[in-house]
């Protein structure tokens, strides 16, 4: 059977094409489509497909089914190859949301994007559209946290200051709300809090998928692409047909981060071990060179350099030592000062999927002294957690910090059910900014995690407590909590015999969360199992538990945001973070006490107005 075609879809074809196709009857056209200005396609056999593209838009938007079987598209401009390709999702039955596929790039260039793996009976083809202008829809959004632009969102990579700006790149897949296309998104922020988009900063090349590492301000030019250039080191993970092959690779920026150029002698470090991945680099001054520290298995490898191109293994560190559940990623080393001591000591952030304390992904970390070859471990038989709940992972620090902070950042999920989030538009919230110092107690060097300072600088208008004691089961709530479900509460509490001091936090539909601090076992207990929305997964509903001692009294700040609560004990001694999905704000709390009384010393409740 031959087709008849129209007079404008033999102009748009090829004459090869037309000359085949048109006589085997190998392909048909969406006629809706083809009626949309700029956008023609054409389906094949085997699932094949061709849109044809005229790029005087910005946007190609695509439609996502996140429950549908990949598909995969290839960018062909000229009839030459462009891009890696992007692993898609098109809608099959439904439409979950659209995503951006930005075609400025191809302006003046005739245009055609290979989609494979989508039959032509999907509902995609009824809907893709040309469009100058993108807004997600994102839903829940969080107030005060960051998130992506839209699409997935993981680790936190890349993070330098420079400039008066803060710059925040993270794992992102722009076609999508699964893991995927492995980008570095790209965020910039002037204090911690506010956050602008600034796109994708490195793409998918040859060498495969652009995945976590660090960044440092080359201030000597000691790699020779200039002075204060600012040099990325990422991981370039390739799939093969046995398994990924993951090398190190860099990337520089002339313009203070805005925009990259990738080295062109790419990668420069290679391993034969299969997980070898998330290079953190910094400069060691004492002996006038760079470091780079990077995950290997269930190890961290230490390799050094004077130019940041050519690296020389030095000395791997974690057998036997800590927890081993799962591999090792995302590592950092920082030196931090112990606090009324004047003793520095190096700190090894070390992030493990699976085996956090209470099940999926969780950050641990290791004290000790750091010569600039080899860390040593002073306390081997210890495991030391950074964050006792169950959302805070890939926490890393920023780089070339002005005053001398150590300022962290964690992805606030977990790995057991990212992916099952109840998120619209987006999947991926970032925690809070944390300063990071060390305290000993009890002979033991221990990580203090605390909020930035810049939080103060978001606080509304105080609601403040009298004193008052606790005593008894009974749990009045007050309905005083802020609109909205973005705010933070900061309160004080002496304990007069009680075997339990409880808190809730809940609403008028009978969610609520749960916290309370057992006296007799030295723990501080958080509870989320009827916090909202907890059945899109079997590992979510949770109660954690951080040890926690007192001498009697305790300091807490909770941060609310409308989908997660952080809570930092005694000055961030004791950290929790955990994911929430009411289904409406908590605006009330209450307290109890088991066994005896306690008295709340001070209660504020601050509003978060970014």
């Amino acid at each position: 059977m031959i087709m008849r075609l129209s007079d404008d879809m033999k102009h748009i074809l090829p004459a090869c094409l037309f000359a085949v196709f048109s006589i085997s009857g190998a392909f048909f056209t969406d006629a809706a489509a083809a009626e949309r200005k700029g956008i023609t396609v054409m389906h094949m056999s085997n699932e094949q497909n061709i849109i044809d593209v005229c790029p005087e838009h910005r946007y190609l938007l695509l439609p996502v089914q996140d429950s549908a079987p990949e598909g995969r598209i290839q960018l062909v401009a000229d009839n030459n190859v462009c891009g890696a390709g992007i692993n898609i999702r098109l809608a099959r039955e439904k439409v979950d949301y659209f995503v951006p596929l930005d075609l400025s790039a191809y302006r003046g260039r005739n245009l055609r994007l290979d989609v494979q793996a989508v039959p032509a009976s999907s509902l995609c083809w009824s809907e893709i559209s040309c469009s100058d202008t993108f807004s997600a829809e994102l839903s829940p959004k969080p107030l005060y946290h960051h998130i992506p632009a839209h699409g997935w969102m993981n680790d936190p990579n890349g993070m330098f200051w420079k400039d008066g700006k803060y710059h925040l790149f993270y794992q992102s897949n722009p076609y999508g709300c699964t893991w995927g296309n492995m980008h570095w998104g790209h965020s910039v922020s002037e204090d911690l809090i506010h956050w602008e988009d600034a796109g994708p900063a490195l793409a998918p090349d040859a060498w495969g998928y652009i995945f976590s590492g660090s960044a440092v301000v080359d201030k000597e030019n000691t790699a020779g692409f200039g002075e204060n250039a600012v040099v990325a080191f990422y991981t370039s993970s390739k799939p093969t047909r046995w398994s990924d092959c993951q090398t190190q690779s860099i990337a520089y920026s002339t313009d203070g981060g805005r925009t990259f150029t990738k080295y062109g002698s790419n990668p420069v470090l290679v391993s034969d071990i299969q997980d070898f991945r998330d290079p953190k680099v910094f400069w060691y001054a004492p002996g006038k060179h760079w470091v780079m520290i990077l995950a290997a298995g269930q190890q961290m490898r230490i390799y050094s350099s004077r130019d940041l191109k050519s690296w020389t293994y030095e000395s791997s560190f974690g057998q036997t030592q800590g927890a081993h559940g799962g591999v090792w990623e995302c590592p950092d080393l920082v030196e931090l000062e112990v606090e009324g001591t004047g003793e520095k000591k190096w700190v090894l952030l070390c992030n493990i999927n699976p085996g956090g304390p209470f099940g999926g992904s969780a950050t641990q970390y290791f004290t000790g002294s750091f010569d600039g070859k080899k860390f040593v471990n002073e306390a081997p038989t210890l495991t030391k957690w950074m964050d006792w709940g169950k959302d805070n992972y890939a926490t890393v620090t920023w780089s070339n910090v002005p005053d001398g902070r150590c300022i962290a950042i964690g992805w606030m999920s977990n790995w057991q059910y990212q992916v099952d989030l109840p998120q619209k538009g987006y999947r991926g919230t970032n925690t809070i900014a944390r300063e990071l110092s060390l305290y000993e107690r009890d002979g033991v060097t221990c990580l203090k995690s605390a909020p930035v300072r810049e939080m103060l600088s978001v606080r509304g208008d105080v609601l403040e407590k009298k004193p008052f004691r606790v005593s008894g089961m009974e749990c009045a709530m007050d309905w005083c909590l802020p609109d909205g479900g973005a705010f933070e509460v900061e309160m004080k509490i002496r304990n007069n015999g009680a075997e339990k001091i409880g808190i809730v936090f809940g609403n008028k539909a009978g969610e609520q969360v749960k916290m309370y601090y057992d006296v007799s076992h030295g723990q501080f207990v958080a509870d989320r199992t009827e916090s909202g929305e907890t059945g899109f997964n079997a590992n979510f509903a949770a109660v954690t538990a951080a040890p926690a001692e007192t001498d009697g009294e305790m300091t807490l700040r909770l941060f609310f945001d409308r989908t997660s609560v952080e809570i930092f004990g005694n000055g961030g001694e004791f950290v929790m973070t955990n994911l929430i999905f009411p289904t409406e704000p908590y605006s009330g709390l209450g307290f109890y006490s088991d066994r005896g009384s306690f008295t709340v010393t001070s209660l504020d409740i601050y509003p978060i107005v970014p």
